[in-house]
């Protein structure tokens, strides 16, 4: 069974809604590809080998979270932005690239996402002032000390964090953001949860830990950030009737 092209960019554009969001890339269909989609490759980033594995199993569609055409990026296609885009388009593959829509989205989002998995429990967001809430925070639903998060993590997420210990011997509350969000630290500690939790750590991030007693975790950009474009692509080929296939290119960031 296939599907119009313009029937699932509508439908997307429905559940994410690109059009609320002051992004740093263009939010939605990116490179124009077959306008009849049989099949949904899904990963995290459209780097070169997802695109090859996409080709391999004659997908016509590539969803992703890190698409193309970055704020302040050479608008250029050449060198590997070329041979990237010219793969997609010799092969008819629509890509289709949602950050910061499916970062926050209360379903399929990837603080949701992540969280389901860590088992935790949404409570709401930290930076609700933000034109772009994006710090989510919420409670353990079972209170751990410092080290059975860390192997708690890596138990879910098939790598070791990079983590600071706090000053609480247990972690009850926590807040959290997907990729690089090491920077909104700030609202986890005027928010006085326990810990954060992010994929990205900076050279302030451990000091700003040790001096305000946060437990924090840098858990991996790509490592936290897997879920959303699959619970996404899963609720496409539901819908449409047509099939998704996640693809997980490894990144050690």
């Amino acid at each position: 069974m296939s599907v119009n092209l313009w029937q699932l960019e509508s439908r997307l554009n429905e559940l994410l809604r690109p059009e609320r969001f002051s992004d740093y890339c263009p939010n939605g269909l990116q490179v124009e590809g077959s306008h009849s989609v049989n099949k949904i490759v899904s990963g995290v980033t459209a780097c070169q080998a997802l695109i090859d594995a996409a080709i391999e199993q004659d997908a016509d569609m590539l969803l992703v979270h890190h698409g193309y055409f970055w704020r302040g990026e050479d608008q250029a296609l050449t060198g590997m932005k070329r041979r990237r885009v010219q793969s997609l388009l010799n092969h008819q593959i629509n890509l289709f690239a949602y950050h910061l829509p499916l970062d926050v989205h209360p379903e399929f989002g990837n603080n949701v996402q992540l969280a389901r998995l860590l088992e935790i429990e949404v409570e709401g967001v930290l930076d609700e002032r933000s034109s772009n809430p994006l710090v989510f925070h919420g409670r353990l639903k079972r209170p751990m000390s410092h080290a059975e998060f860390c192997a708690h993590l890596a138990a879910n997420l098939g790598r070791n964090p990079v983590a600071v210990a706090g000053r609480t011997a247990t972690i009850e509350s926590i807040a959290w953001c997907t990729g690089a969000a090491q920077n909104y630290i700030d609202y986890a500690v005027t928010g006085g949860v326990d810990a954060y939790l992010t994929g990205e750590i900076s050279e302030p991030s451990a000091h700003i830990a040790r001096e305000t007693g946060l437990h924090f975790f840098s858990a991996g950009h790509h490592a936290t950030e897997r879920y959303g474009v699959q619970a996404l692509g899963k609720l496409l080929a539901d819908e449409f009737h047509i099939p998704h296939q996640f693809v997980d290119i490894d990144n050690p960031a």
